[in-house]
């Protein structure tokens, strides 16, 4: 039996609608018969009716799959088929359903369910991939207890949990803990494997296993030493051990995402597990550490206890988020670690929540749950949970975790689970708080200020104010926690960093017994993630550039300081003033900050950035007017400091073997900044020294983004090519860097020519994100006035969503800025999404995204 076609349009899930499933599998038993095209799943489902349900339809999930035979307690049954799965009458009591299906994985590009990506068998089942294995209630709040027993001609097959058994070509796995089905996770293939193993806080022995295909054993120790300073840190700080014998991580070239959690058996993207010095920068050894890290944390805020519906995905995925930066900040530089995040968060979420993307980080609906895994859900889920950590304090917050672990271990929870916890955890009334994720949007706070020299008091008035959006007009006030500091005009801080607790639409908070009028430093480490509207001199910002005790908003001052220039460029073709290079001199040159904290100062702010605050201040931004201005920018500072350039990138070298670690990575950081300056002075005399003698990845890009942004590369891009062409991995950076680099008029022709080239692989999600994603972020050539960039982005989009309607929505995002551009840019665009919206058999995935981009 087939599963018939009945053409149904997409249905929107509500929150509100939620019921618990009818039936509780107490016992899951699957076998797998692998085979490329023809691979049997054998269940066998010991189910018992849910007490707690008043629904008890049968119905279990399936979609593509095809049928071979059904039964209930050993007698064979003939269920209803859709193509979203099956119905059937079942007994009163306890029952046992049992199904063989037949699934074609060589043919899933779709990378959900079970799949093949070169040769090798592997799985993705979060959000609904389980459903394409077999029928399963697939749904988070529904959890067992897998037995798994998989079959093939392959030397190495894994599964969830312990092994049991295994012999040539079978191999048996047991995960005693329950679990739901998007957890699931299966490999098989020729595979080998870098070990080590872990020690956890109660004695108990782990081994642990990195995958990989053969060759690639090389490149697993970074992946390692990382778990085991994750398992580590997990015990010290959340006090949290891991539950199992073993811990597997596989690395797949094909993969949508970055990682998956599954129980025991951690699913990577191979970008995100393989590292070497000579194929790997610094900022890929950071990503690897934070991304195994997260997967590893979701053991417990994620696997232990999960979601009860999709629609409680920013509790795990916000609280694991917050673990990983917490981590990050602990191994590294806090500091830096912090700025890294809010440039992230608001590149990626600040923008989302000011366009018809817009959704809470707990949306009331959905229609397909793969488009709502966004930097709203991760990155401003770890923003709230930040901010509930700073209300409660640091011993509240331990306390009530503990609380959560204890009270919902095994559960499927909600966030109001999470909320009741801190409650009774701390004392504290959180509902007000719960409009975090509630409510879509971000603040906007404005602050003013009173200074009372003869009662030497300073007054700050707060007033927040959330704009529209879709579906959501009216936006009460949120509990917005505010740290301030207070400097006196010698640089020296007269009250130290203050949180302000803003409950109302309008609050004032005033500071006594101050001696003069004092500078005042507000949002401190980015307290809340709002936008602060503060109004501010020049001077007063080289102030806090000078002399903030908080890096973040020194960093701030700087940021904004640079803004204003840019501004400044674009608007009046306005030279920016001695002072500010001055300022930026100051800080390039201050050898007591941390070499990583003085890259990131010198770094302008970003031409998407610098076209949202122009759409901010009512004016429409031109993207390549912001372009030319950034050049002109980024030349006068690159000729007015050419000495410090010199210097730096001479001093900052990093001899000796190399080390990923933070000290390193800063160093070579502010090299390459310095070598990104001095490239526009010596005609990319330096960056070719340095392409040349380079002896790790971090030094050859470097020089090699260096000559393409200042068009002064000659044989390097084809001698990296020459080097590297055999390597996967370092490949997407020869594609990404050259589309990145490209003149705004040229992007869109780098970007189709490289479509061409051979190594191109549109099945691939890592190389259709290094080429269209490097478009979508190269802004003045992707919003080209001749609008090649979005034509050529939806002819690729539409090719794509045949294959993998996953990275196809999810790369529709590159439009959903429209509305900040002129007509013309408008139309294109929105001609472009009506065209991918118009095609034939588009994929629910993309015609969701489709429809909330367009007016």
């Amino acid at each position: 039996m087939t599963a018939e076609t009945t053409d149904t349009a997409p249905q929107t899930v509500y929150l509100a609608d939620y019921t618990p499933f009818g039936f509780i599998p107490e016992k899951v038993e699957l076998r797998f018969i692998l085979d490329p095209h023809a691979t049997r799943v054998l269940s066998r489902i010991e189910f018992r009716p849910n007490p707690q349900a008043s629904d008890r339809r049968f119905f279990l999930h399936g979609e593509g799959l095809k049928l071979i035979a059904a039964s209930i307690d050993g007698a064979p049954v003939t269920p209803e088929l859709t193509d979203h799965g099956l119905c059937c009458e079942v007994p009163e009591g306890p029952f046992v359903w049992a199904a063989e299906v037949e699934i074609d994985p060589a043919a899933n590009t779709a990378l959900e369910g079970l799949y093949m990506s070169n040769g090798m068998y592997c799985t993705q089942c979060e959000a609904e991939g389980f459903r394409k294995i077999t029928y399963y209630p697939d749904r988070p709040d529904v959890m067992s207890v897998f037995t798994v027993h998989v079959e093939g001609p392959y030397p190495v097959l894994l599964s969830n949990g312990n092994p049991v058994d295994s012999a040539e070509g079978h191999a048996t796995w047991h995960d005693p803990w329950p679990k739901p089905s998007y957890l699931f996770a299966l490999v098989a293939g020729d595979l080998v494997a870098r070990s080590a193993s872990f020690t956890t806080m109660s004695g108990r022995h782990v081994a642990l296993n990195v995958w990989v295909r053969p060759g690639d054993e090389g490149k697993c120790d970074f992946a390692l030493e990382a778990l085991q300073a994750s398992m580590k840190w997990d015990e010290e700080v959340y006090g949290r051990e891991y539950d199992l014998e073993v811990f597997n991580i596989v690395a797949v070239d094909d993969f949508n995402m970055g990682a998956m959690e599954n129980k025991g058996l951690n699913i990577f993207n191979a970008s995100a597990v393989l590292a070497s010095p000579e194929t790997s920068t610094d900022a890929n050894y950071e990503r690897i550490e934070a991304i195994i890290a997260h997967e590893y944390f979701h053991n417990w805020t994620g696997n232990r206890i999960t979601c009860r519906d999709w629609f409680q995905l920013c509790l795990k995925e916000g609280l694991t988020v917050f673990r990983d930066q917490q981590f990050t900040g602990d191994m590294r530089s806090a500091p830096v670690a912090r700025i890294e995040n809010v440039i992230a968060l608001r590149g990626r979420q600040f923008r989302e929540d000011n366009g018809p993307l817009a959704h809470p980080p707990r949306p009331e609906s959905f229609v397909e749950i793969n488009n709502f895994y966004t930097a709203t859900v991760y990155e401003k889920g770890a923003e709230i949970i930040g901010m509930l950590r700073r209300l409660v304090g640091e011993n509240g917050y331990r306390k009530a975790l503990d609380l959560y672990f204890a009270r919902h271990d095994g559960d499927a929870a909600t966030i109001e689970d999470w909320l009741k916890v801190f409650e009774d955890a701390t004392g504290r009334e959180l509902a007000q708080f719960k409009r975090w994720y509630t409510d879509a949007g971000t603040p906007r706070l404005k602050v003013t200020e009173e200074w009372d020299g003869d009662a030497g008091r300073l007054t700050l008035h707060l007033e927040q104010t959330t704009p529209p959006t879709p579906g959501q007009d009216q936006k009460p006030p949120r509990v917005i926690p505010v740290d301030v500091g207070l400097l006196n005009p010698n640089g020296d801080e007269v009250v130290p960093t203050t949180t302000l607790e803003m409950t109302e639409a309008r609050q004032s908070f005033s500071f006594d017994g101050l001696a003069s009028r004092p500078v005042a430093s507000v949002l401190r480490d980015f307290s809340a993630p709002v936008i602060l509207e503060r109004q501010s001199d020049s001077a007063e910002r080289a102030f806090l550039l000078a002399h903030d005790t908080d890096p973040f908003n020194r960093w701030e001052a700087g940021r904004t300081l640079a803004r204003d220039v840019l501004l400044g460029l674009v608007l009046r073709d306005e030279a920016p003033s001695g002072d500010f290079i001055d300022a930026l001199a100051r800080v390039a040159g201050d050898d007591g900050l941390d070499p990583a904290f003085r890259a990131l100062a010198l770094r302008l702010p970003g031409q998407d950035e610098m076209a949202q605050a122009l759409s901010d201040a009512g004016v429409t931004p031109d993207p390549t007017r912001i372009w030319e201005a950034t050049e002109q920018l980024s030349d006068t500072i690159a000729q007015r400091m050419r000495p410090l350039w010199e210097r730096l990138h001479t001093e900052m070298e990093v001899t000796g073997p190399y080390v990923p670690d933070a000290e390193g990575a800063g160093r070579r950081a502010l090299r390459n900044t310095a070598l990104m300056a001095l490239s526009r002075c010596d005609g990319g005399a330096a960056a070719r020294a340095q392409f040349a003698a380079a002896g790790n990845m971090t030094e050859q890009l470097g020089a090699l983004s260096s000559l393409l942004a200042t068009q002064t590369a000659k044989g390097e891009v084809d001698a990296f090519f020459e080097q590297w062409k055999h390597d996967r991995l370092v490949m997407d950076k020869w594609f990404g860097l050259q589309v990145m680099q490209a003149r705004p008029e040229k992007a869109a022709e780098v970007a189709e020519a490289l479509t061409a080239h051979p190594l191109f692989d549109l099945r691939n999600p890592n190389r259709f994100r290094s080429v269209f994603g490097a478009l979508a972020g190269n802004a003045a050539g992707f919003h080209h006035p001749s609008g090649k960039g979005y034509g050529l982005m939806a002819d690729w989009l539409i090719r794509l969503d045949k294959l993998n309607p996953q990275t196809t929505a999810r790369m529709c995002s590159a439009f959903e800025t429209w509305r900040r551009y002129d007509a013309d840019r408008q139309q294109m665009m929105t001609d472009a999404l009506r065209r991918i919206n118009a095609q034939p058999g588009l994929s629910p995935d993309t015609t969701e995204m489709t429809a909330r981009l367009l007016p």
